[in-house]
């Protein structure tokens, strides 16, 4: 027997347009209840009622979140932006020589160029800016799996309050999935969010953080 209420609220968090008109009133809930039935293969006679009745369980739970949602905006309005171009995410094997790592480091901090490390389970992803290309291939020619170029980093700086407000970080991935923005990697630092975006989407990105 499935539960109607978990189906119906994943349902309408999945369909990021449908949830910003449930929250806001402007839905037609016997309509939503008929959509979401049809959509998940429910019978409609039978489980008509409990649809209903979830979907305006769930609009007042999106009215709480509201509350969330004006601490999360105030902190976005409140942070600066930065954005560095010209930008490269290097994927390598696990199995390098952590020595030649360090040096890549150091030759690249002597240039005051940014240099990020993601150690994953499998991989290490290198961040960098692309003139440093042929020193990561001298360091780590045949450990390269993957070259990601033509992207731009986009930090935001927040004020330090965003330690402590839930939600800020999906906010900003939800905003940018709604808008076709592929986010290639992702990074944190205490108060700053990071995100490699391609160059080409800097403009989008930026029109979107306008808060």
């Amino acid at each position: 027997m499935p539960n109607i209420t978990k189906l119906t609220e994943n349902y309408i968090l999945e369909h990021p347009s449908i949830k910003d008109c449930l929250k806001n009133g402007l839905i037609n809930y016997s309509s939503l209840s008929r959509q979401i039935a049809s959509d998940l293969n429910l019978n409609l006679k039978k489980n008509f009622d409990a649809i209903l009745i979830a979907c305006r369980r769930m609009k007042r739970k999106l009215k709480k979140e509201e509350t969330f949602e004006n601490k999360i905006l105030k902190i976005l309005k409140e942070s600066k932006i930065e954005i560095k171009n010209k930008v490269i995410a290097v994927v390598l094997e696990k199995d390098i020589f952590f020595e030649n790592l360090i040096n890549l480091e150091k030759e690249i901090k002597k240039r005051k160029e940014i240099f990020r490390v993601i150690e994953g389970i499998s991989a290490i992803t290198i961040i960098t800016a692309e003139d440093f290309i042929d020193l990561i291939k001298k360091y780590f020619k045949n450990k390269i799996m993957l070259e990601n170029k033509n992207l731009a980093e986009i930090t935001i700086k927040s004020p330090k309050e965003i330690e402590t407000t839930p939600g800020t970080y999906a906010y900003l991935c939800s905003l940018f999935g709604e808008n076709n923005i592929n986010i290639i990697e992702t990074l944190s630092c205490w108060t700053d969010t990071i995100f490699l975006v391609k160059e080409e989407d800097v403009g989008k990105v930026m029109g979107l953080l306008r808060f």
